[in-house]
């Protein structure tokens, strides 16, 4: 092991280890909504893992969404929104979530749940 590594890196990966087991395990051939945020901005992508192909992709750097403040909870609610409705024109009606190493709060679960009220199942 890296002791060089800071602790909080090392649980991080180890959450991310144990949830992509999981989304593996529980997935039955689902597409996959992966979240990645960064201090300034959002990302959302609906990926098909068989294909190794992005299917829509969201992120608060777009022009078109028209986000004053992408990295607070409206930022995160709008992009929900929007790879919600992206997804579903894209023929996609059911996912797995991918929230990564993040912790499922705050600005992770607004997305989760402004996708889920735009009409995707997961």
């Amino acid at each position: 092991m890296n002791i060089n590594i800071k602790k909080n890196d090392r649980l991080f990966e180890r959450r991310k280890a144990r949830n992509r087991w999981a989304i593996k395990s529980r997935a039955n051939g689902k597409l996959r909504l992966s979240v990645y945020f960064s201090n300034k901005n959002i990302y959302a992508q609906v990926i098909d893992d068989a294909k190794h192909h992005t299917v829509a992709a969201v992120s608060s750097l777009e022009k078109d969404l028209k986000i004053a403040k992408p990295w607070n909870k409206e930022g995160a609610e709008r992009v929900g929104q929007e790879i919600a409705k992206r997804a579903i024109k894209a023929g996609v009606q059911e996912v797995v979530f991918d929230r990564g190493g993040l912790v499922y709060h705050g600005r992770v679960a607004l997305l989760a749940d402004a996708a889920r009220q735009a009409g995707l199942k997961f």
